[in-house]
């Protein structure tokens, strides 16, 4: 089975454990540089755009002799692009050459190209497949190669196709990151090397729903400070160290003076934690930390004014060692003693901080007041828990402090794309100010399918500019907006910007007159940067 093939199997179906058998039945099969390509872009790795989407669509043009602007009318139909130009670029012809690794291959180095050779090259490909080819080589093209396969599902099948168990595949993934190295035979060696600076697969928490009162008696459970910041891995081995995201990135050169910090560990010691941005030497919002992230050059003013530290959670590796299996309770001890020793002479190390409480009721009463510290909510941890690998019920939950909200008004709206492709389901809200509507947030999620399809009839009714597939539209429906954060911003036409928004509720109950004005808006920002320097 070609990864054409496997791509459109997994498309239709839901079945998790069809998925897993078609997976591991082709990762048994398939050859080397397939396989290894394979698991590079299912576990989300990126080819690098060659052709901006503009591009792509001049070229579908010219291909096809089709008028741009029927190129884009289908566009707006179809809702996706690779598919429109799959669907519309004919007369392909199949070679033995149409595989995974020979695209990728092809793709990676296509940037450094002339734009006039790069559109010969794609146009010479486009013209040697078969349209359900053409589809997944436009998905690797454009980014948007996304077929309901997550990380945890390939190291499933992985696992399954090599005879290990999905916990170890998880770990050799990330002591293996070369695709090019990659190999079942691979998969089946050892664990990293002393030496070797790979971090472990993260454990993760579910959202807690409803409240924590199913989980028993809350002495069995230690609760922390969900902190905003990056969460990573600090590995120490054989006198060098790395700094490794939660996304498996190595962020060390974003990080140098946690890097020096961590050359004072022992040797053999791998901890789990947040990177955060310090205020007054405690943890600020996510905003000031963004300022650092991204930059090929940190100057020296910058890593003044902005410093960061790093807020241990666990420790899963010491003296060379694995702690995963040890319950938490012991791990943290292990993780007290060698944290305490170094954040006496460097505060930018620091234990996270335990949260007493004394019962469910009171934790609740902690996670409200979670702003005022400058934290999201808190962790809950059983402490009873080995550190497990990726998103598992039961051990880790988060639960979050109630989002902040407003009440915007709907003023432009956007069609979707894949299942909501032709609906108007992606909006623009807006505020008051002197009178005036002015837009503040973007937000697709939060509304029923239902909703939206009544949401998009009104579009319809009520448009009263057309750009392309963005309308503006008459301002008369409320929505209570949701998000994480709230800081003034020069950028943004309401000064303030939001983190995470969403749709919370549609308030039909309410007017548009009615709706909320930057003055709120920048009231809640003043508010929660005020709550923040309390604490510091």
């Amino acid at each position: 089975m070609s990864f054409a093939e496997l791509y459109h199997a997994l498309s239709d179906t839901s079945s998790t454990s069809e998925k897993v058998r078609l997976l591991s039945e082709h990762f048994r099969t398939a050859a080397p540089a397939d396989l290894a390509a394979a698991v590079y872009v299912l576990r989300g790795g990126k080819v690098e755009r060659a052709l901006s989407s503009k591009q792509l669509r001049e070229l579908c043009a010219e291909v096809s002799g089709l008028p741009l602007w029927l190129i884009d009318e289908s566009y707006q139909i179809v809702g996706d692009l690779a598919e429109t130009i799959a669907k519309l670029v004919t007369g392909g012809e199949s070679t033995e050459s149409n595989s995974l690794a020979r695209w990728t291959e092809m793709l990676q180095p296509l940037r450094q190209l002339p734009l006039d050779e790069r559109k010969r090259e794609v146009a010479q490909a486009w013209r040697q497949m078969l349209e359900h080819e053409r589809l997944v080589f436009n998905k690797l093209l454009t980014g948007g190669l996304r077929i309901g396969v997550s990380r945890g599902l390939v190291n499933k099948a992985l696992a399954a196709a090599v005879g290990v168990e999905e916990s170890l595949i998880a770990q050799r993934l990330l002591s293996n990151r070369d695709p090019a190295t990659m190999s079942l035979e691979r998969l089946r060696e050892p664990l990293h090397s002393e030496s070797d600076l790979s971090p472990y697969p993260f454990c993760l928490a579910h959202p807690i729903e409803g409240g924590p009162a199913a989980l028993g008696s809350p002495e069995e459970w230690l609760a922390e400070w969900k902190w905003d910041g990056i969460r990573a891995q600090i590995v120490k081995r054989a006198g060098a160290v790395a700094i490794w995201s939660r996304g498996e990135e190595l962020v060390s050169e974003s990080f140098p003076e946690l890097v020096e910090l961590a050359r004072c560990l022992p040797d053999g010691t791998v901890l789990d934690g947040e990177i955060v941005a310090l205020r007054g030497g405690e943890a600020a919002d996510f905003a000031l930390l963004q300022q650092r992230l991204n930059r090929k050059r940190l100057s020296a003013a910058l890593l003044a004014s902005i410093p960061v530290g790093f807020i241990a959670y666990d420790i899963l590796e010491c003296a060379s060692a694995d702690q995963r299996e040890a319950p938490l309770g012991e791990r943290r001890q292990r993780l007290q003693e060698i944290v305490c020793k170094l954040s006496a002479a460097n505060r930018a190390l620091r234990l996270s901080e335990a949260v007493p409480f004394s019962s469910w009721q009171h934790l609740d009463e902690l996670r409200q007041a979670a702003r005022e510290r400058g934290a999201e909510g808190v962790m809950i941890k059983a402490l009873g828990s080995p550190y497990g690998v990726g998103r598992k019920r039961g051990a880790w939950w988060k639960w979050k402090a109630n989002p902040l909200t407003v009440d915007g008004v709907l003023v432009y709206a956007q069609r979707g794309h894949g299942r909501r492709a032709g609906l108007y389901s992606d909006y623009t809200f807006a505020v008051w100010r002197d009178g005036d509507l002015v837009p503040f947030a973007k937000a697709y999620s939060g509304l029923t399918d239902a909703e939206i399809r009544e949401v998009d009839a009104f579009v319809k009714r009520h448009t009263r500019e057309k750009f392309g597939s963005v309308r503006t539209v008459e301002p008369r429906l409320v929505f209570e907006i949701a998000f994480e954060g709230i800081q003034p911003s020069r950028r943004h036409k309401a000064g303030v910007a939001v983190r995470f928004p969403r749709i919370l509720r549609w308030r039909r109950d309410k007017p548009a007159e009615e709706a909320d004005s930057v003055v709120s808006l920048l009231a809640l920002a003043s508010s929660v940067r005020a709550s923040g320097r309390e604490q510091t």
